[in-house]
């Protein structure tokens, strides 16, 4: 299965609950890490959740 890499680019501070939720979840904690992960549909449905604070790297 393909790997997707997500950064972080905006901070979480005026975020509601669940997106806070979402991005621990997907593992980001501070500004600018990067994590990978399987690209399912779960994990899609995620970034897609919170398409504003990350950005998806190549």
């Amino acid at each position: 299965m393909a790997k997707i890499k997500i950064q972080q680019v905006r901070s979480t501070i005026k975020c509601t609950k669940n997106q806070k939720l979402t991005m621990q979840a997907l593992g980001l904690k501070k500004m600018n890490q990067v994590v990978e992960h399987e690209a399912t549909p779960a994990i899609v449905g995620m970034v897609e959740h919170v398409k504003h604070l990350v950005k998806v790297i190549d």
